[in-house]
């Protein structure tokens, strides 16, 4: 039997979902990534593999995401593979959050929530929620149902890129991070 940790925290909705075989139990929260994780894995020692949402998203809860999926490949002996944040949304066109006044949008691309072109589109993902009125009066629908909004992990198993060594995965920036190194 084959069993898989896939986890997302690039959105304000953090999900994992663990699955074996074709099933799966998942869960969609908040709450700390660990807290999540020990709630859909039963035994950490019998995953065979972990797959991480790389973003884009919050610079550092894609951190946070990154070192946890490559601290569990190590200390498992694990491969782990990366999968695109914007990839792991049902039923929509995904906006993802990115604060200052932007969102994430596929392509990966980041802009101004103006910029967007959603015309008779179904759009899902937190920046969906945050700029429901400017979406919805620009012709978009924007769906009431909490769940379309939040990442869906096995989502992220279908995307995944090729698995290897923990330091193989990398983050899916779409803009320089807010913070610099002083003396720049």
């Amino acid at each position: 039997m084959t069993t898989i940790l896939a986890f997302d925290c690039a959105t304000s909705a953090g999900a994992v979902a663990a699955c074996s075989d074709g099933r799966a139990g998942w869960r969609a929260s908040a709450s700390a990534l660990m807290e999540l994780i020990d709630e859909v894995v039963d035994d950490p020692r019998a995953l065979d593999a972990v797959v991480v949402g790389t973003g884009p998203g919050s610079f550092t809860s894609i951190r946070i995401a990154l070192a946890t999926a490559r601290g569990l490949a190590l200390a498992l002996g694990v491969p782990v593979a990366g999968a695109s944040t914007l990839a792991a949304f049902r039923g929509g066109s995904p906006v993802i959050d990115a604060r200052r006044g932007e969102v994430f949008a596929e392509g990966p691309l980041v802009c101004r929530p103006d910029e967007l072109d959603v015309a008779g589109k179904v759009l899902v993902g937190d920046g969906a929620l945050r700029y429901r009125a400017l979406f919805e009066s620009s012709g978009a629908t924007v769906p009431a149902e909490p769940e379309r909004h939040r990442p869906d992990p096995l989502l992220l198993l279908e995307h995944a890129g090729p698995f290897g060594a923990a330091g193989a995965v990398a983050p899916l920036y779409v803009r320089a991070p807010d913070a610099t190194p002083a003396g720049r």
